[in-house]
């Protein structure tokens, strides 16, 4: 996966040179990176606090459960050039402006849908490798694994990134966590690995998975 780390930072080259997304810093080297916000994307956090096993190629194809503005969702589109990301919002005032977004890179599909439903976009998405999904509702596990079950390819990967607070204000995170790994394991899928977001993000993990079955 080419993403760059840089003065503890990490970044991805500009698919769009001379353009911020949502205000990021530009660093132009060799190439122009832009530097990708942990604080403002969960995947960033991730990488920065250990992720390794996730592979995104130029070419794959992605479906992104809860696309928000596309933040994240530019920075894996800077990542998968040749690829293409299905970026699925459910808010119509967001989309708008992931639409906007698409408008300058041509490998974003954005879909104004709801995750809980995803025989809604159906016959708009491809089999993917990767189902990445950051919906915080408290059925997000199983949202998640209806997803993967009818998008992910055979060897796909799916990475959910679970907001504790979202299913149960009352338990503790890691009870949370540790009831959404068992729930994920008792339907087919195997944790590759998982990856606690403080200090960017509290009572978040990633989850990051693949179809045991």
């Amino acid at each position: 996966m080419k993403v760059y780390y840089k003065d503890g930072n990490v970044a991805t080259k500009n698919l769009n040179p001379g353009t911020s997304v949502y205000g990021e810093e530009l660093i132009v080297e060799d190439e122009e990176y832009r530097i990708w916000n942990p604080r403002r994307s969960k995947l960033a956090a991730a990488l920065l606090n250990g992720l390794e096993k996730l592979e995104i190629q130029d070419t794959s194809k992605v479906l992104y459960l809860g696309a928000s503005t596309g933040t994240t969702v530019s920075h894996i589109s800077d990542i998968a050039i040749n690829g293409k990301i299905y970026a699925v919002e459910f808010s119509p005032t967001t989309a708008k402006k992931l639409v906007q977004l698409s408008n300058q890179r041509f490998n974003i599909a954005p879909i104004l849908g709801d995750a809980t439903k995803p025989k809604g976009y159906l016959n708009i998405v491809e089999k993917t490798d990767l189902v990445y999904c950051d919906v915080a509702q408290p059925n997000q596990s199983e949202l998640f694994m209806r997803n993967m079950n009818l998008f992910s390819k055979d060897d796909g990967v799916g990475l959910l990134m679970i907001k504790a607070r979202s299913i149960d204000v009352v338990q503790k995170p890691k009870k949370i966590f540790r009831e959404q790994e068992k729930k994920l394991k008792e339907k087919g899928f195997k944790i590759v690995e998982k990856v606690k977001l403080e200090p960017y993000e509290k009572d978040h993990i990633a989850f990051l998975v693949e179809k045991n079955f």
